[in-house]
């Protein structure tokens, strides 16, 4: 179980060594992803708070990234936050998610992406519920969700 210790860690001292990469340009991802989700994942933004039914979805399933298909958390990690944006505890793997120090709008923040394709996936902080105390706030047009027995939902 990671707790915000790690997450400093990685952030400070580099992050676990992903399962795989994959690496394409922007022209490539542009032709793969909606425009909403190549502007969250390719340039860093965020969606509107409250504006994706996945907030309020609270099924078995898994969560991998939109752009490459890694299995980044389970459903069973889903908590309702408040924020507006689907919220998880822990991710599926360690290597997963990789860390970075967000200094932008004058805030200090630990941005997450996917250690596979890099794509942006939103932010973690430490006001998480028990026990590892770690909310992982993600932008919806992120993640992929998949029925437990693995079938995409649109």
């Amino acid at each position: 179980m990671l707790t915000w210790n790690d997450v400093r860690r990685f952030a400070e001292a580099g992050n676990p060594a992903p399962d795989r990469t994959l690496e394409r340009s922007d022209e490539e991802w542009a032709a793969l992803l909606t425009p909403e989700q190549f502007h969250v994942t390719r340039k860093a933004g965020t969606e509107r708070a409250f504006s994706n039914e996945m907030c309020s979805l609270f099924e078995p399933g898994a969560y991998s990234c939109v752009c490459c298909d890694t299995l980044l958390f389970d459903g069973d990690q889903k908590f309702e936050s408040g924020t507006g944006w689907p919220s998880f505890t822990q991710p599926a793997k360690e290597n997963a998610i990789a860390y970075h120090y967000d200094h932008s709008f004058g805030r200090s923040r630990v941005e997450t992406t996917c250690n596979t394709c890099g794509a942006h996936l939103g932010h973690v902080f430490p006001d998480g519920p028990p026990p590892g105390g770690l909310r992982y706030c993600m932008n919806a047009v992120a993640l992929r969700k998949h029925d437990p027995d693995g079938m995409q939902q649109p």
